[in-house]
């Protein structure tokens, strides 16, 4: 069973609904059985590079709400997040695009790297002084932290083309599933679970898809019998 989770680095219940969905996950008995697969979703696609501004100051502009509203959102996220054993820092954090983070998570994920840049990236954004945005330094440092080849990174971010198409094709699938904002988790393409919801919603989305897949139907165009190849070697026509 696949399951597909679209999020954004700077969506602070990306982080933690990643956190309440692996607790699900590891509890599941198919475990072994089940590949995860991360894809991208920008909450502010199209943003300049070098647009980065304090989280509150985002906050206050996108929602219209007062500082003191926005850093109260912030202190119930961090209480959030430490219950999920996550650190968080609640001042002083940073927001800017993620296009570039995207872009190097589809090549971690061609590394088999990709679970643990996303979770670099999580940990340097939320729980991290020094900021993630404008930085490739930083994304490099991180990403070579996470396995990938120094060279190789370097050469991504320096090219704004590589990887691009894979992020917008991304974006636009998820746009087509319908949804509309992150986290959005698919199952084998036949539940979706949106937000960060409790351990047990995702327990019980992870029983139901593994329970009501469709058996296996095999077209054999009236060749019953046909011959196969097998562990013990290939059927070998008699006559």
């Amino acid at each position: 069973m696949r399951v597909e989770i679209w999020s954004d680095i700077a969506c602070p219940w990306c982080y933690v609904g990643k956190a309440r969905f692996e607790k699900a996950l590891a509890a599941f008995p198919h475990r072994d059985g089940v590949e995860v697969v991360h894809r991208s979703f920008e909450l502010d696609p199209g943003r300049a590079k070098d647009d980065v501004q304090p989280v509150l100051t985002m906050l206050t502009a996108k929602y219209g709400m007062s500082e003191a509203q926005a850093q109260a959102g912030e202190d119930n996220l961090g209480a959030q997040a430490a219950a999920e054993g996550l650190e968080y820092r609640t001042r002083d954090r940073d927001h800017g695009s993620t296009f570039d983070m995207h872009r190097l998570l589809h090549l971690a994920r061609k590394d088999g790297r990709q679970e643990a840049l996303l979770d670099a990236f999580y940990r340097a954004n939320f729980a991290e002084e020094r900021s993630v945005f404008n930085d490739d330094d930083r994304l490099v440092e991180l990403a070579v932290g996470a396995g990938l080849d120094e060279r190789t990174v370097r050469a991504v971010l320096a090219d704004p083309t590589a990887h691009a198409d894979e992020v917008r094709a991304d974006e636009r699938e998820a746009a087509q599933l319908g949804a509309t904002g992150v986290p959005f988790f698919v199952l084998d393409r036949a539940y979706g679970v949106s937000g960060a919801q409790p351990v047990d919603v995702f327990a019980q989305a992870l029983t139901r898809a593994w329970g009501e897949r469709a058996p296996l139907k095999l077209v054999d165009g009236g060749a019953t019998g046909a011959e196969v190849c097998g562990p013990d070697g290939c059927a070998v026509p008699q006559g």
